[in-house]
């Protein structure tokens, strides 16, 4: 089981190394990372919500919550429980983000533009303050 506490820490850290793929003019891997901070920030508040510990992280834990083993942002913010607070005050930086999957580490070197990237990780930072 991964602890909330760690998600958390892992999901800021996530947010540091995106920053400084972007710094680094690694735009593609800058995207990529940022998108797994969010993850990572509803995996935890998945657990908030839940009242639990940490989450699974193993096949064993993963029994009868298959649902939670996702990658999928729209399907773990409804389970997180404040979809309606972040759909509320916060949709505009969620459309931005909701786009992000992990398949896009598949996707041709040079898509992710500097400015696409600058405006995910400002609204991924605004999202992590919420979640």
């Amino acid at each position: 089981m991964i602890s909330t506490r760690d998600l958390r820490a892992i999901a800021r850290a996530r947010v540091r190394d995106a920053e400084v793929l972007l710094a680094g003019k690694r735009f593609d891997g800058a995207f990529y990372t940022s998108g797994y901070a969010v993850e990572l920030a509803l995996k935890a508040r998945i657990c908030r919500t839940l009242k639990w510990q940490g989450f699974p992280d193993s096949p064993n834990e993963f029994k009868g919550l298959q649902s939670l083993k996702t990658h999928d942002l729209p399907v773990l913010l409804k389970l997180s429980g404040i979809e309606d607070r972040v759909h509320g005050k916060h949709l505009a930086d969620w459309n931005v983000v909701s786009n992000w999957n992990p398949e896009i580490r598949y996707q041709a070197i040079g898509l992710s533009s500097p400015k696409q990237v600058a405006n995910m990780l400002s609204c991924v930072k605004r999202l992590l303050e919420v979640l």
